[in-house]
């Protein structure tokens, strides 16, 4: 299964950095297109807020 995250509204988003969240068997991740991804998890739940982190260590300009 394939699935990008949806934006959340008042947020903005680089357009180079697009998150999509992929399953392998019973294990989950999530991955960006600047290369980021993170570890196989078994929680969906647990791989978005890692993806959402990524997002907002990103944008944030500090």
């Amino acid at each position: 299964m394939h699935s990008e995250l949806p934006a959340v509204p008042g947020t903005t988003r680089m357009p180079e950095h697009r998150i999509a969240i992929s399953e392998r068997g019973s294990f989950c991740f999530a991955t960006c297109s600047c290369g980021w991804y993170s570890p196989a998890r078994r929680s969906r739940d647990l791989a978005r807020r890692e993806a959402d982190d990524h997002l907002a260590a990103e944008a944030d300009p500090g």
